[in-house]
């Protein structure tokens, strides 16, 4: 990959599950394929990524935006009409991996990184970017929350304390009704692990703070309604048959011991 960039001036978290896509994509294009993450790895400075990397870290990237996607999709298919935000946006590319051109996408992100996806995605004609600190709520003036929403954080809520995120929550049900929230997060144990991924990655200012531990005690704090919690690895163990031995081994055990979780919870 190029060491000369394109995508200048974009935060360093915001490479690592590009780069995920783009390695997932080439290896196991059965199981996940990028078009658009393919399209952008000339342009991506990975030197410190790939030094410190591992197939491991890869697809936990990969397999968390797998099990997310599938949410909205299986979301979509009920409520054709419907919403779909995405929180923390940054160079996600579910809207092109998803393609549906009928429903109402909406990107929200802080404003230095929405100019950056501008400049480097675009626009679908039914993706609206939204400008705007996700937790002051302020993009929920762009959507209809007359239709059915759901809204999905990935990679995100690590970042902040707890108490922030289920104020956010309860605030969102508040205001979007019929809305259901889909979220990655990891157990205390593996929030260990990922903090210590990132910062080999050359990275000391992205300290990750946030984990959940039992989900249906999380949807009470929220007074949300839980309705499904999934692992990140059983699909791509069963379909990513090339996988290396410990990786697998890897996968395995985060499922088994929850340390890798998606979270689904509905408002109302």
């Amino acid at each position: 990959m190029s060491k000369g960039s394109t995508l200048k001036g974009v935060e360093d978290t915001l490479y690592i599950p590009l780069v995920g896509r783009i390695y997932a994509s080439k290896k196991f294009p059965e199981f996940f394929y990028d078009e658009k993450a393919l399209s952008l790895e000339p342009h991506i400075p990975t030197d410190s990524i790939e030094k410190n990397s591992s197939e491991y870290f890869y697809m936990a990237s990969v397999c968390r935006q797998h099990t997310i996607d599938g949410k909205i999709i299986n979301f979509l298919k009920e409520n054709r009409d419907g919403n779909v935000v995405f929180l923390g946006a940054g160079l996600e590319t579910s809207y092109n991996r998803i393609g549906n051109e009928v429903a109402n996408f909406y990107q929200v992100d802080l404003p230095s990184v929405i100019e950056i996806r501008k400049r480097v995605l675009g626009s679908g004609k039914n993706e609206k970017l939204i400008s705007s600190d996700m937790f002051k709520l302020d993009w929920i003036k762009e959507i209809n929350t007359d239709l059915p929403t759901i809204i999905a954080v990935s990679g995100v809520y690590q970042y902040f304390a707890e108490d922030k995120i289920i104020e956010m929550i309860k605030s969102m049900k508040s205001q979007i009704p019929n809305g259901e929230l889909v979220f990655d997060a990891t157990n205390a144990k593996g929030l260990k692990l990922a903090n210590k991924y990132v910062k080999k990655t050359g990275n000391m200012n992205a300290q990750m703070y946030f984990s959940v531990d039992n989900p249906v005690e999380f949807a009470r704090c929220t007074d949300t309604r839980l309705l499904e919690v999934h692992g990140f690895f059983q699909s791509a163990l069963k379909n990513c048959h090339t996988l290396k031995l410990i990786t697998k081994i890897y996968m395995y055990f985060a499922d088994k011991w929850n340390r890798t979780l998606v979270v689904h919870l509905r408002f109302n």
